[in-house]
């Protein structure tokens, strides 16, 4: 008989291990899962009541709003879009019940320029999702639909979960079941200034002969603050009534350097003086740990995540209390503090630690069932609210290009993202001799942090920055597998007002890297908490002699 050699048997069992390891884990997740699933498979094997109906763009002709009886022959029988002009409302359904919504669909061109939308389109930031139950003055559902979709802040995302799957960033479904007894009006209302367009839609529901008369409403509330304000958690959802509590969304835009996440969620239920549900940390309410990171499950994700600890960065997380709904009798008040890290030059103490209220903006959509109307006061703002502040002073390199100082190598304009004017791509052979600069001008002596909008690519090179002849930030390897947008840090200080040069130099590339490229959309200068001018801790240090950027 062979015998193989030790070490193939070593390696064969340890293999063996990590197979069989593997799949006890699959089996875990599996058995988990198995009561959702069979519980789910089997509400089929049930008899169901009533008669499905559907509400869709799909073509129509004449007054009556007729289907098109020759729709498999007609060509234009295909056009199912519509567009929706700026200021204009899109009524989607408006049907009399009792029925159920169980499935919503819709898609829409991006707000980039299209061949079939030159100027572009609205984001989905700006397009307001109403939804009004048996003519409410009020209505139930009003969030905007990225938001509601779990994407905020108007990021384009993928979200794979149970009840809302956003696929590919453009198709969007949602099942969240949503009773009404006489009658039910699905909108979307454009507060854009460019139009919506190509919107394809389906939503299907069930026409029922009643409903119990105790079944709940399905709501969804957006808010904001942009920042949250200081000495006050960050509220959620507040209504008296009797409900469960189903769902959040929360989009974060760090202000400050450094992990945002400490602050607990803090749910007080019935009207009591303390909240009995206390969380450990806003991470671990997001069913993460140590932190978060772009992933999706069916009951919890964070679709978008940017990147870690800069200011500026953007967090966008959902959690779903499907298996684990929160109930409540006759009020339920949610709220999450807004504690973390931050930077020296914001604390008082000129020190670090992990415990301080920071003045990040938030926003966030709050999902729940509840009997009759709750009295949750607050309202979506228009879009105009609704976007970001601008934080940065852009000096943008484009409009520069025939101007810029360079060594070896060409310099093109390049139309690429959403980059409002392209982006510099400076083209050198070799890293040898390759250096470029970007000139900018300082009106007023204010604490700012300096960084760059560029770009990453299979194709580009390493980079060391300088400012006015002074090395600052690390060495900057631009590679990527594939093409992508991104922020590089560079300095926190308070720059004199001057002129001011960058100069980029390469210093090689990566192994994987095909090229020594650079592409560079702007050079920027971002804005700090007002805070940081009120401690001043930083105002008259030299940067030259000791550059600084805070983690």
């Amino acid at each position: 008989m062979y015998r193989a050699p030790l070490q193939i048997l070593y390696k064969n069992h340890s293999c063996l291990l990590s197979f069989l390891f593997s799949l006890l884990i699959c089996l875990a997740l599996l058995l988990l899962s198995a009561p959702a699933l069979a519980g789910s498979l089997a509400d089929l094997a049930n008899p169901h009541e009533g008669r499905s109906m559907r509400a869709s763009s799909a073509h129509r002709i004449d007054p009556d709003g007729k289907y098109d009886p020759n729709g498999d022959l007609d060509p234009n029988s295909n056009w199912d879009n519509k567009n929706v002009e700026p200021g204009q409302t899109k009524i989607l359904m408006d049907a009399k019940g009792p029925g159920v919504i169980t499935h919503i669909w819709m898609t829409f061109l991006a707000p980039e320029p299209h061949p079939w939308a030159k100027k572009g389109s609205a984001n989905h930031q700006e397009m307001l999702l109403r939804i009004t139950y048996d003519g409410h003055d009020r209505p139930g559902v009003e969030a905007p639909v990225g938001d509601f979709f779990a994407c905020g802040f108007g990021k384009r995302c993928e979200v794979i979960s149970a009840p809302v799957v956003v696929e590919d960033a453009d198709s969007y479904n949602c099942y969240w079941h949503m009773p009404f007894r006489k009658s039910v009006r699905v909108e979307i209302v454009n507060e854009s200034d460019k139009p919506v367009s190509l919107l394809y839609y389906n939503i299907d529901w069930i026409k029922k002969d009643r409903l119990p008369d105790d079944t709940p409403y399905f709501y969804a509330q957006y808010r904001q603050e942009y920042p949250v304000r200081g000495g006050q958690d960050y509220l959620i959802l507040d209504t008296q009534g009797k409900g469960h509590y189903v769902g959040t969304v929360l989009s974060v835009r760090t202000r400050s350097p450094a992990w945002f996440g400490e602050g607990d969620e803090k749910i007080t239920i019935d009207g009591e003086a303390k909240p009995s549900i206390w969380g450990t940390g806003t991470e671990d309410y997001f069913c993460s740990a140590w932190g978060l990171k772009t992933t999706s499950t069916p009951y919890f994700g964070t679709p978008y995540f940017d990147q870690w600890g800069i200011v500026g960065g953007h967090t966008c997380a959902y959690r779903w209390h499907i298996h684990d709904p929160i109930v409540f009798n006759t009020g339920i008040r949610v709220t999450i503090e807004h504690y973390g890290w931050i930077s020296p030059d914001e604390n008082p103490d000129y020190r670090s630690h992990s415990w301080n209220q920071r003045e990040d903006d938030y926003a966030s959509v709050a999902f729940w069932y509840q009997t009759g109307v709750p009295t949750f006061e607050d309202r979506a703002p228009h879009a105009r609210e609704r976007k970001l502040p601008d934080l940065d002073t852009a000096f943008r390199a484009a409009p520069l290009a025939e101007k810029l100082a360079h060594g070896v190598g060409s310099v093109q304009v390049q139309r690429l993202f959403d980059y409002p004017e392209g982006q510099v791509l400076y083209k050198p052979d070799r890293a040898e001799g390759a250096w470029i600069e970007i000139p900018f001008e300082v009106k007023a002596k204010r604490p700012v942090r300096l960084l760059l909008n560029l770009t990453r690519s299979y194709d580009f090179g390493k980079y060391q920055a300088k400012l006015n002849g002074v090395r600052i930030g690390g060495l900057m390897d631009l590679y990527h597998d594939r093409t992508d947008n991104w922020e590089v840090h560079l300095l926190d200080f308070w720059p004199d007002p001057g002129k001011y040069v960058l100069r980029l130099e390469c210093a090689g590339k990566n192994p994987l890297s095909t090229g020594h490229w650079l592409g560079l959309e702007s050079v920027r200068l971002r804005e700090r908490r007002p805070r940081v001018t009120d401690y001043a801790h930083d105002k008259d240090k030299d940067w030259r002699a000791k550059p600084i950027l805070y983690r």
